[in-house]
């Protein structure tokens, strides 16, 4: 692993906002959504961030409940899913192969965010995007250039992120 690289938002965020589905991991439920939802303050969150894998047993949980997801189209005539209002988004980056605990079974998170300086997460950067033309290349008929965007993420208050962590497939 390197030391420079993003350590992703689940490092920044602090443990009382993390709600646990077992000590090993536990079955996704409605009640832990809402705890998650619930942990996001003032309001609710502004976006819920999942796997694919975490998505399908979410939408499945709904189902059996009797109760469908909300869906609408979103600006780019996508299909947009929605639990409680809160917009659903898929992460390919979150794993589904975090072990909890000693049992050896692999656990997935959800994130719960508001974004923006005082409520809770946003990005940053540095000097904007930078192109360095590094010149021609002596193989082949072509340039090369070096393009450099320095960025980060802060979280400005700790009530503006919270995620269920151990949730099983």
């Amino acid at each position: 692993m390197d030391a420079k690289s993003f350590d992703g938002i689940q490092k920044a965020i602090p443990a009382g906002q993390v709600v646990s589905a077992g000590t090993n991991g536990g079955a996704l439920t409605l009640d832990l959504m809402d705890q998650l939802v619930d942990r996001v303050l003032p309001g609710k969150p502004e976006l819920l961030c999942m796997s694919k894998r975490s998505r399908r047993k979410l939408s499945s949980l709904r189902r059996a409940s009797g109760n469908l997801l909300e869906t609408d189209v979103d600006a780019f005539g996508q299909r947009a899913l929605f639990y409680d209002g809160i917009p659903i988004v898929t992460d390919d980056f979150i794993p589904d192969t975090i072990v909890q605990g000693t049992s050896g079974a692999v656990t997935s998170s959800i994130y719960a965010l508001k974004f923006g300086m005082g409520a809770g997460v946003m990005g940053l950067e540095h000097g904007g995007i930078q192109a360095e033309p590094l010149g021609e290349l002596e193989t082949k008929d072509a340039t090369r250039t070096r393009i450099k965007w320095y960025t980060g993420l802060a979280v400005f208050s700790e009530l503006g992120v919270a995620r269920i962590s151990g949730v099983l497939p």
